[in-house]
């Protein structure tokens, strides 16, 4: 049964997008929605309730303002974590957390070379531009389907190792968070669109919406490595570490 709003007087019908609300507010509480999941689109709210998508808009709007759900645009609607805790990317290996749902990861790498940084390189990895750094690109596979492309830039001086290493037994990560141990860590995230080439790699449609991460680490006060990682916003979710 569907309460009042606090703010309804008694006998006051409810209004169809507190039902909206109340009802997915309901299914988060009991866990049935978990944190992180993907919440059925706007269309399918509208065929489930039979209400107007502009009120299933000012449901999932409101409940947005109120820290239930997070929304990115062109992305999808997804649970958030409860109140009174605060989110901190943890990062951790691609393998790592494939690894921790049971699935098979592997690599396929793309290039591995010695290169000179561009203008943005350069920028990104706080060095000259011109200067020797090595650049990767890679596709991390989970049970056979490609749900990363790692586009990843390292400071050479400061890991002169990291073209020797097989990428196919461990990860860029995984590797460089052994030789420089991580001390400081910087996520940016988007919603885009893939190119036709990146398309290609990761199995999807021309305009399927795509989750970018920019990841900058560094080790000791020095930037390590820029990170560009492209996941296809249906086979992944955002995940944080968090502390109350």
């Amino acid at each position: 049964m569907f309460s009042r709003s606090p703010n309804q007087p008694p006998g006051t019908p409810a209004p169809f997008y507190e039902k909206v609300k109340q009802a997915i507010s309901e299914k988060i509480a009991t866990g049935v929605w978990q944190p992180h999941d993907r919440i059925p689109s706007e269309a399918e709210l509208v065929a489930q309730f039979g209400f107007s998508r502009m009120t299933i808009n000012r449901a999932l709007r409101e409940l947005t303002d109120e820290g239930l759900l997070v929304r990115l645009q062109g992305v999808g609607t997804f649970v958030a974590e409860p109140k009174g805790q605060s989110a901190l990317f943890e990062i951790r290996s691609i393998a790592d957390e494939i690894a921790s749902r049971n699935h098979q990861h592997h690599c396929e790498v793309l290039i591995l070379e010695e290169t000179q940084a561009s203008a943005e390189q350069a920028v990104e990895l706080n060095v000259k531009e011109g200067a020797r750094i090595f650049h990767s690109v890679m596709v991390h596979f989970e049970n056979d389907i490609p749900v990363q492309i790692e586009d990843r830039c390292v400071n050479a001086d400061r890991v002169p190792d990291y073209l020797q290493q097989d990428y196919t037994q461990t990860t860029p990560h995984a590797w460089l968070s052994q030789v420089a141990p991580l001390t400081e860590g910087e996520h940016i995230v988007e919603a885009v669109r893939a190119t036709p080439q990146e398309c290609e790699l990761l199995r999807i449609k021309e305009h399927d919406p795509c989750l970018l991460i920019r990841r900058r680490t560094w080790s000791s006060g020095q930037i390590v490595s820029h990170a560009r990682l492209l996941f296809p916003g249906s086979r992944y979710r955002l995940q944080g570490h968090f502390m109350s």
